[in-house]
């Protein structure tokens, strides 16, 4: 706590010309990795590049708090590959394996394809998480296939998402810790 009131301290006693200077950096960082994130998103091709684990469905290959690479591409999605999805209705992604691909010809849409998912930990497919009505995924539900994978690293995520003070005041501090930094 006397390292936050030193810091705190010292950025009062900057020039007001030094703390825009330090402010600009802080913002520089934060624009910094909001253009790596989107260039992230346009090298995979999926709308969330990166994932953490949540949930135990998909135990033993993946784990709560394991942070998981997603990549779209154009190949279609093929039975037993782990991807990434959403569902109307619902703003956290599942995370679980193909186990049915129909694919078919319909219209102007050549590669047409329905998949059905099941959680690797779960007793029976996930029709029961579908929206009403529906019981296949498209490929508009999916955000991309997983690709690569580090163990437990996202429990940093799951623990700020549990507490959201942890958050705010880790990043204030880090926030402070950029703006009074004196290089």
């Amino acid at each position: 706590m006397e390292w936050v009131k030193e810091q705190w301290s010292g950025l009062m006693g900057m020039h007001k010309r030094e703390a825009l200077t330090q402010f600009v950096n802080l913002g520089l960082i934060v624009t910094s990795a909001l253009m790596m994130w989107k260039s992230l998103i346009l090298f995979t091709g999926s709308e969330s590049p990166v994932v953490v684990v949540l949930s135990g469905s998909m135990e033993p290959g993946f784990y709560r708090g394991d942070i998981l690479f997603l990549h779209m591409g154009r190949k279609p999605i093929r039975a037993g590959e782990v991807v990434v999805f959403n569902i109307e209705g619902r703003d956290i992604p599942i995370v679980h394996r193909s186990i049915k691909v129909h694919e078919r010809s319909e219209g102007s849409s050549p590669h047409h394809m329905d998949v059905l998912t099941k959680g690797d930990n779960n007793h029976g497919d996930d029709r029961a998480l579908y929206a009403d009505g529906q019981t296949w995924l498209n490929r508009k539900h999916i955000m991309g296939r997983v690709v690569g994978y580090l163990p437990y690293v996202g429990m940093v995520t799951i623990l700020m998402n549990d507490y959201p003070y942890a958050k705010y005041a880790l990043i204030s501090i880090l926030a402070l810790f950029v703006v009074t930094s004196k290089d």
